[in-house]
Formats: C-alpha cells, structure tokens, sequence
C-alpha cells in the first residue's frame, strides 16, 4: 500500500477494545485497559474503582499528593516489571493541555495509563539552488522502539518541568549537537495531535513541531546514543520514502507531512490533501470521550 494517509489512519485506528476512562475530580485524564486496571486494584490508597471507570482517590486533594502516590504505584509496577522500567521523568495529568496538569506520572507508566503525552518534533533543513533538503536521523538498533528507523533530526518527549523552549534546547543538544544559539532560532509551526492504540496502552499525543534552517556546514552528531546516523536527503526523496514505504518511526511520517503540507510539496491538487489537512490535528476535546471507549 502507497500514499500519505495511510500513515494518519495508522497512528489513528478505531477503537476495538473495552479501554476504562480514569477520572480526577471528575475529569477523564486518561483511560486504562480491564487487565492493566487489575494490577492497580491492590493500591486501594490510591484508587478507586466502579464497574466502568477508575478514579483517583479524592483524599489526594493536591498537585504534590497526587504525583507523589502515582510515582510509587510507578515504582513499584516497574519494579514488578508489569510496566517498563522507571525513568524518572515526569509527565503530565491533565484533561487538556500541559497547563491544565492535575499532577505528573513518571513518562514509563504515561501510556499504561492512557494520559495524553507532549513531545517535541524538529525539523532541520537545508534550502539550496537545488530546493530543500532534509536531515533525517535513523534510530539506533538497540532501541525498545522501532529500532533503526528513520527519525526527525530531532525528537524527544516533553517533561512537565521543562518549559517547550528549555527542553527543546536540551534535546537539540542531546540528539543532534546543534548549539544552543541555534537551536534558539526554531520555528514553532503548529501541533500535530492523534490517538493511537499501542501494547502497552492508549496513547493520546501532541507534538509540537519545529522547523530550524541550518547552514550548509551544518552536520548533526548524535550525543546520546539513540541516532546511529543522520542523512541529509532531497525533499522529494523524503517524499517517496513516506510515500512508498514504512520507513519512517510511525508518527515521524506525521511531522514530515505537515513539513510537505507547508512547504507547497504536497498541495490541494492531492486527491488526500483535505484528509491530511484534517486528519493531522486530532482534537484535544477527544479525551472528553472517553466514557463511551468500549461501549
């Protein structure tokens, strides 16, 4: 199978499967699978539960209370290795946006427990006589996630406590050596946003996108282990690897059509443009519906 919006419709599937909607204050702040629900029954201090939902006990009345209890079921489920192990970045619990966070859960735990998750996506270019090219990055085979893939220059998850443009300067450090200076110059280009069923849970991301022109003498070194190699490669080139093939890290493929979408590469003469256009920004208010998931 070819074509753009397949990789939407991927990274978007219809539910098949009972999720229950786990509530704050009686807000839905994520949703949680029956068997992963069965594990957390034994924490009887911090959760409660009805036959169709799961809340969090309304004796944790504050931000410090909350993230301080679901850090120890956290701790204590990797321990037990019913989740991945512990990294000791907090995510955040919000009904909506970053800023709307109730309290954090560590980033390990954020998918088991269906909250929508932040990252960061930047795309880095070059534009020449012969038109943009593109840095793309192909994942280290020895990564739990689509190892060898190919990635966006830079990308990483976004912690709650590091403001967009400090954990952006971080990450751009990290996975790409691009200096802070410049780092400082990306472009915030709008959210990409989808709902996705994976092994471990429902995940309900934003990612914020970027885009950095670097200069030509620009060349991405990896710092952290998680980039074996970076390309830079033609925009069309990029365009037929998302087109044509499953190369790309699943939600990778959103950000760089959203890069073909703005740089006029994939215009509205496209019989799928209307469908990306859309199907790119799933809305926020989704989480909002959760009652329903399984229904």
């Amino acid at each position: 199978m070819t074509g753009y919006f397949r990789h939407v419709a991927a990274c978007n599937p219809p539910l098949d499967e009972v999720f229950l909607p786990w509530r704050i204050d009686a807000q839905v702040v994520g949703c949680i699978r029956p068997a992963f629900a069965r594990h957390l029954r034994r924490f009887s201090d911090t959760f409660q539960f009805d036959d169709d939902e799961m809340r969090l006990d309304p004796g944790l009345r504050d931000f410090a209370a909350r993230s301080a209890a679901l850090e120890q079921v956290a701790r204590e489920l990797a321990a037990a290795e019913i989740i991945t192990p512990f990294l000791g970045e907090p995510y955040a619990v919000t009904p909506g946006g970053r800023e709307n966070a109730v309290c954090v859960v560590d980033r390990a735990a954020a998918a088991y427990f269906g909250v929508r998750s932040f990252g960061q996506h930047l795309n880095g270019y070059v534009r020449g006589a012969d038109g943009i090219r593109m840095w793309v990055g192909r994942r280290a085979r020895d990564r739990l996630l689509f190892p060898g893939a190919l990635d966006n220059m830079v990308a990483g998850g976004l912690p709650h406590t590091l403001t967009l443009e400090e954990n952006l300067v971080k990450e751009s450090a990290e996975e790409a050596a691009v200096p802070e200076q410049l780092a400082r110059k990306a472009v915030p280009v709008g959210a990409i946003s989808y709902n996705r069923v994976t092994q471990r849970g429902y995940r309900r991301d934003v990612l914020y996108c970027y885009d950095l022109e670097v200069p030509d003498d620009f060349v991405p070194c990896n710092m952290d282990g998680e980039v074996e190699e970076f390309m830079l490669l033609p925009l069309a080139e990029i365009a037929a690897i998302v087109r044509e093939t499953d190369d790309f890290k699943m939600n990778c493929n959103l950000v760089v059509i959203d890069f073909l979408i703005r740089h006029g590469w994939l215009g509205p003469e496209s019989p799928e443009y209307l469908a990306l256009v859309t199907g790119l920004r799933n809305p926020l208010a989704a989480a909002d519906n959760l009652v329903s998931v399984g229904a």
